[in-house]
């Protein structure tokens, strides 16, 4: 990280994994953090172990010392933060505002840009364990920057090393679920996988998921959807109903997950043309048995594999 043009004066409301580290990422960059907030026991623990020094003050003292205001809060208090600092007369003319939510834009800082703030949403796509270790990830980590600032923001993003993508006000949401989708649901899947091979016997789940999980994911973000692999991206619907069956036995919780993530991996092996119209017809059927109530004991119990084999030769046959 190259020394900024300025250094600036930076303040963080919120000293939390995300906050707490790019604070400290800053100040490694040569910009000054002169205050934190900070209430919570971990809270204070992380900004003495990232922040050494730093004061802990209230949040509208905090922005009154700073050039920069770093706002990590959770994305549902952010909003009535901006309104009730500005309520205090805490944002002024020329001052950075930045906030590092995902899911809202820079209108969620109308309060302090009508104060005269420059302000900029600029949410870091990576996640943060709140240690140390986190500054090295940093570096060509991508930040999702909404901001009718751009030069403030751009210089930003450099001195924390990462890169600029620019994303459109409307667009946060469906930015941030991506985002959600691609690392949140990927940490359950992962645990989930793992949990169904321990409840099949073997002993040490993630030795055996390490090096297919690391195969797939860098097949994925190299080839696509030209990566799936597995039952639905061959059409073995038998296959499909025999998990479903056995799931339905032993592990029912996890029944509506698996059922979902067939959907969608037959929706794009049709798509993609890793599968035909006639192949993805009977794994539908699976999967509609899959939601239907059975008589009894089990609500996703799925046809046996003799009767989707009986309907898949039933439609190839009429194809």
């Amino acid at each position: 990280m190259s020394a900024p043009q300025r250094p600036l004066t930076v303040g963080l409301i919120g000293t939390g994994r995300v906050g707490s580290v790019l604070a400290a990422a800053l100040a490694a960059a040569g910009h000054h953090v002169v205050a934190a907030t900070g209430g919570s026991p971990d809270s204070v623990d992380r900004a003495a172990r990232l922040l050494p020094g730093v004061p802990l003050r209230p949040a509208d003292e905090v922005a009154a010392r700073a050039e920069l205001v770093l706002v990590a809060v959770p994305d549902d208090v952010l909003a009535q933060l901006v309104a009730g600092l500005a309520g205090l007369g805490a944002w002024r003319p020329g001052q950075l505002v930045v906030h590092t939510s995902g899911a809202h834009g820079a209108g969620v800082l109308g309060p302090a840009a009508r104060a005269g703030a420059r302000t900029v949403a600029m949410h870091p796509a990576m996640t943060f364990t709140g240690a140390a270790g986190d500054l090295d990830r940093l570096v060509g980590t991508t930040f999702g920057v909404t901001t009718g600032h751009p030069a403030a923001a751009g210089a930003l993003v450099a001195d924390l090393g990462g890169e600029f993508v620019e994303v459109a006000e409307a667009d946060r949401p469906l930015y941030h679920a991506g985002l959600v989708v691609g690392a949140n649901h990927l940490v359950t899947l992962v645990n989930e996988a793992a949990d169904l091979l321990a409840r099949a016997g073997v002993a040490e789940p993630t030795q055996v998921l390490s090096p297919l999980l690391h195969a797939a994911l860098d097949n994925a973000l190299r080839s696509g959807d030209a990566a799936l692999t597995g039952p639905v991206s061959r059409g073995d619907a038998g296959t499909v109903a025999g998990h479903l069956r056995v799931l339905g036995e032993r592990a029912p919780d996890a029944v509506p997950g698996y059922a979902a993530m067939a959907r969608l991996t037959a929706g794009r092996a049709l798509a993609a043309g890793r599968i035909t119209p006639s192949q993805a017809a009977p794994l539908v059927d699976v999967l509609a048995e899959a939601d239907r109530p059975a008589p009894r004991v089990h609500a996703a119990a799925a046809p046996t594999s003799e009767v989707v084999t009986a309907r898949v030769a039933k439609r190839r046959k009429s194809a």
